[in-house]
């Protein structure tokens, strides 16, 4: 994956053959406390949503100036956040191997990365469209009734409810992405319905 300075990227990986990440709460929480540590220090979380088999990440990477301690490969992108997100999972995985007392790889080989900073209106804005896919992720699941429910996901503390965790830069997903600015509006701005050859766009 090569990520740019000031680019935004959907991040996402599965469980290898589809399995099962998450088992329990806590490994939910284990996983957003590796998120904090080892990723935010190259980039802001916009949006996340954690599912049992899968996880899906909207993030821009710094800018330039706010990373002059790390190092970029010859064509400028950064190579420590691809070298980080291996750390998260490689030791995810082994906590999860240990606790269960599982063997082998617990995710898909190979995260995935898309970059979605491109587009100004709704029908090409490729972030927003990203933004409203993940946290419509459980409930096209059928892991919940409504958004609200899902307490694994960046959608309730943007919508002003208890959250498990404060990882995204809610001030500059505003600016970036023109959210609403009260609970209601985006509770309503949330359940905007996006045709399925919009997910083209983020995958």
């Amino acid at each position: 994956m090569k990520f740019y300075p000031g680019e935004i990227y959907h991040v996402y990986n599965r469980g290898n053959i589809r399995q099962r990440i998450f088992f329990e709460r806590r490994n939910y929480s284990f996983f957003l406390r590796k998120m904090d540590i080892l990723l935010t220090p190259y980039c802001n979380f916009l949006a996340w949503c954690l599912m049992p088999n899968h996880f899906h990440w909207l993030i821009q990477i710094k800018e330039k100036e706010e990373l002059e301690s790390f190092i970029f490969s010859e064509d400028g992108s950064l190579i420590e956040l691809n070298k980080s997100i291996g750390v998260l999972l490689r030791s995810y995985t082994r906590a999860i191997n240990v606790a269960f007392k599982y063997k082998g790889s617990l995710f898909k080989q190979g995260t995935h990365s898309k970059n979605v900073n491109r587009g100004l209106t709704i029908r090409d804005n490729y972030a927003l469209v990203c933004f409203l896919y993940i946290h419509q992720n459980p409930i096209k699941a059928n892991l919940a009734a409504n958004f609200r429910d899902w307490e694994f996901s960046s959608y309730r503390n943007y919508a002003g409810l208890n959250s498990f965790s404060k990882i995204c830069n809610k001030d500059l997903a505003g600016d970036l992405l023109d959210l609403p600015t009260t609970d209601s509006g985006f509770e309503k701005f949330s359940n905007r319905t996006l045709p399925d050859y919009y997910q083209d766009y983020i995958f």
